[in-house]
Parts: C-alpha cells; structure tokens; sequence
C-alpha cells in the first residue's frame, strides 16, 4: 500500500496487536475501520505517531486524495472535540488517514486546544 498524501511504502506497525500502516517517508498514519478511535484509549499508543507535525501541517494542505485500499476520495473531517484537528476518511471502507503529528494531537486533548479552539470559532 502508498501513502495517499505523498506516495510512498506504507510499513505496519503494531500498538497491542493494532496493526496500522505508517508511510516510510511523511510518516502519516492510516487506520483500517475504527482503528484509530480503539487506539486512542490505549496508554502510550501515540508513539506510532512518530513523524515530524511540521511535515504533517505542509500535507494536511493537499486537497484531494484518494483512500490507499479502495481508491475512492478520501473525505475531510474535523473532530468536533478539537475543531483545528483536520484528518481524512474513507466513506467506503471506514479507514481514517492523520497525517504526521495529528494522531498524537487527536489523542492528548490539552488546555492549549481548549484555548486555541475558543479564539477559532466565529463569535456570534
């Protein structure tokens, strides 16, 4: 399997018997159906998120991409705890792809979030 963003190998990579699909080069992370919600509970899980978030931000910016197992468009979605955390999802087969630094941003839910999403949304 390709990194949808940047187009590499994408290696396995094992959290308590989860396997997820890290890319070699950008380091983004695709989860299979539901894997990454499963892994967010888990203790210490952030650690496959092991790529740089400044390259993680430069390819959140690709607009289009297509899901790494079907083929189909991945869809935009934004984590309604943290309205600044952008990753994709696939509609047909319920895969999710983060890029660098987002898996460990959607885990760890911080006060600086809490502050950065209060200035984010439009005041009324």
């Amino acid at each position: 399997m390709n990194c949808p963003k940047c187009k590499a190998a994408m290696e396995i990579v094992v959290f308590e018997d989860i396997e997820v699909d890290r890319c070699t080069a950008c380091k983004g992370l695709w989860f299979d159906s539901r894997e990454n919600e499963r892994l967010k509970s888990k203790r210490g899980s952030e650690v496959i998120d092991s790529g740089d978030p400044k390259t993680g931000r430069r390819n959140n910016t690709i607009p289009y991409v297509r899901c790494p197992r079907d083929g189909n468009p991945l869809i935009r979605m934004v984590d309604p705890a943290q309205p600044h955390l952008w990753y994709e999802t696939c509609s047909t087969c319920g895969g999710a792809y983060f890029d660098a630094g987002e898996f460990r941003d959607y885990k760890n839910l911080t006060v600086l979030d809490f502050i950065k999403d209060l200035f984010a949304k439009p005041r009324a």
